[in-house]
């Protein structure tokens, strides 16, 4: 399945079929996360239940600390 992740092709496999599986997928779950699912932003306890489609578009945004 092709989806489009902060602007970028992205092909994933038929097993990852929720944003969760997503997140997982990438590697972010240790981190706090802001995800934007087809133009609507999501709470956390969404990303179990918002299934992915192909041609699907997800903008995820993680805070980084500083100084």
């Amino acid at each position: 399945m092709k989806i489009t992740v902060n602007g970028n092709g992205l092909e994933i496999q038929d097993e990852v079929k929720h944003i969760k599986g997503l997140i997982d997928f990438l590697e972010l779950e240790d981190k706090p996360l802001i995800i934007e699912h087809n133009q609507q932003i999501l709470q956390k306890e969404e990303h179990e239940k918002a299934v992915l489609e192909n041609g699907d578009k997800v903008e995820i945004v993680h805070f980084v600390g500083g100084g």
